[in-house]
């Protein structure tokens, strides 16, 4: 066993049959097995989180507190059942000049990690806008780098079909402008998660998306002469 946690394949043989049995009499019959593998992905998340500390400055208070609750708000969904079929967890940056968040989600077939701005405010939204519609070099430098591409292929998110407002459509960044949300997605193989290097190459991927983060930090947090907002 690797000197430190790595993802069991009993936490997915768990998934794996919560997913043939996902009911609240099948949940309760197994809640042992269930909290023996929750504890070794708290485990896991401590470790990850530690190694993140190390290139960046995570706010999130532990690994256990970054973990997502397994119940499903099934109140607004026409889908009903009560579990979620993964471990999913998050971590936010400190300080608000720090923009950003990572996100990690673990389950067999469908293991990725994702990092960037799922949902930004109008304002943000704007000011991003703006300053890809001023020069838009300094993104697509990010964007087309060795680095990026090898590790997220392209920048992904929810885009309008038409021409966001107070934007001309033959703006030379239109395929940027166009971005609703700003994501960075990274996919892992069953093999690769239940491999000892694995959170290793999580956190690889969470450090790759640093040049992005630092663009958008400076984006959001600076006025056009780089001084603080």
């Amino acid at each position: 066993m690797a000197n430190h946690p790595i993802i069991q394949k009993s936490s997915f043989d768990f998934l794996n049959d919560l997913k043939e049995n996902n009911n609240r009499d099948w949940f309760e019959a197994n809640k042992q097995t269930y909290l023996k593998q929750h504890e070794l992905i708290i485990d896991f998340a401590e470790d990850l989180m530690a190694k993140m500390n190390s290139h960046d400055v995570i706010e999130t208070a532990s690994g256990k507190k970054s973990l997502h609750r397994i119940y499903r708000d099934t109140r607004f969904s026409k889908d009903k059942i009560p579990y979620k079929n993964n471990w999913s967890g998050s971590f936010s940056r400190a300080t608000k000049e720090r923009r950003g968040g990572y996100y990690f989600h673990i389950e067999p077939g469908n293991t990725f990690v994702a990092g960037g701005f799922f949902g930004p405010n109008a304002e943000d939204l704007k000011r991003v806008r703006d300053d890809i519609s001023r020069d838009s070099s300094e993104l697509r430098a990010i964007l087309n780098s060795k680095n990026f591409k090898e590790t997220f292929k392209e920048l992904k998110g929810e885009q309008l079909k038409t021409t966001p407002k107070g934007f001309k459509a033959d703006d030379e960044s239109i395929d940027l402008l166009r971005f609703k949300q700003f994501l960075l997605v990274k996919n892992f193989t069953d093999k690769e998660v239940l491999a000892s290097d694995f959170s290793e190459k999580m956190n690889d991927a969470f450090k790759n998306m640093r040049p992005f983060f630092d663009y958008m930090s400076e984006v959001l947090t600076t006025d056009g002469n780089g001084n603080p907002l």
